[in-house]
């Protein structure tokens, strides 16, 4: 069995870390906590339940993405397969086992976990997000043929292929760099469709208006200006 390490980065997540550590299945071998600046018991919680919590100050979801992918890459041992998931209860840590499973019985490089709208609880996406998504997913299908239908915080990658990715976003356009880059390499992807729920407490993103411009602004650049960088 490969060893599977998980990443949640977490801002102010004290009412729902918790909830998050203790549903993830047992085959995860450490669950990594990224504390992103937080000013309440995110870290206090995540230590309780069990995590191995990190510090990282620097405010921005790639920071702390890139913050837990070096603790892993300096293991002595490090595991063969990274998830990513969010610590705001949104997702259902209990679908793990299907996100890793094309990786571990087909050797598929990355997966994401699309949140359908069959499988999705009404109201636990914005409007705003939903649209984004889509525009996000159908220029992503016109410039690069790329098959992804969502840019889901939920997803599975193998550690070997992470790294020759060479992450570079240090905030909102974490998730679509990664698939951009993964198009561009030509390694091998899927979805695997997954519940989705109302999250616990405010989105940082999505829920104030900034945030939902900036991380807007953040995604079609990375998708323009990859596009453009790499001769299309």
């Amino acid at each position: 069995m490969q060893k599977i390490g998980v990443i949640i980065p977490a801002y102010n997540e004290a009412l729902s870390i918790k909830k998050v550590i203790n549903k993830i299945p047992s085959l995860a071998d450490e669950i990594l906590v990224i504390n992103n600046g937080s000013t309440d018991e995110t870290q206090i919680k995540a230590i309780s339940a069990g995590a191995t919590v990190l510090n990282e100050p620097r405010k921005g979801y790639g920071h702390a993405c890139l913050c837990g992918i070096n603790y892993f890459n300096n293991l002595t041992k490090p595991p063969e397969i990274i998830v990513f998931l969010d610590g705001d209860y949104s997702d259902y840590p209990e679908d793990l086992n299907e996100i890793i499973k094309p990786i571990l019985e087909d050797q598929i490089d990355f997966v994401v976990g699309s949140r359908v709208k069959s499988k999705r609880e009404r109201g636990s996406m914005t409007p705003q997000q939903i649209f984004g998504n889509e525009l996000a997913s159908v220029l992503i299908r016109i410039l690069y043929g790329g098959k992804f239908s969502d840019l889901g915080p939920f997803r599975a990658i193998k550690l070997e292929v992470l790294n020759k990715l060479e992450m570079q976003d240090k905030t909102y356009g974490w998730t679509v760099e990664m698939q951009l880059k993964i198009l561009g390499n030509k390694f091998s992807y899927c979805e695997v469709p997954v519940r989705y729920k109302k999250r616990i407490g405010k989105s940082k993103v999505s829920g104030t208006l900034v945030g939902t411009v900036m991380a807007s602004i953040k995604i079609l650049g990375w998708i323009f200006k990859y596009y453009f960088k790499n001769g299309k």
